[in-house]
């Protein structure tokens, strides 16, 4: 069962930020701009962006090219 959120920015595609499933995005100055991409379990994310989640309530990271 997914356990986190994906959104992305297309203005900057190679950026994700991961929240807890069903969360709302952090207060995000331009939350409109950050859309839902799919949902993802624990499993498909480094370790780095889990503790991030954790601490944070959120994460970023960055997607590639």
């Amino acid at each position: 069962m997914p356990e986190y959120d994906l959104y992305l920015n297309p203005r900057r595609p190679t950026l994700g930020l991961y929240v807890k499933m069903g969360t709302e995005l952090p207060g995000l100055a331009d939350r409109a701009d950050w859309q839902h991409e799919g949902a993802l379990d624990s499993s498909d994310l480094p370790p780095d962006v889990l503790k991030g989640v954790e601490a944070n309530g959120h994460a970023f990271q960055e997607l590639g090219n």
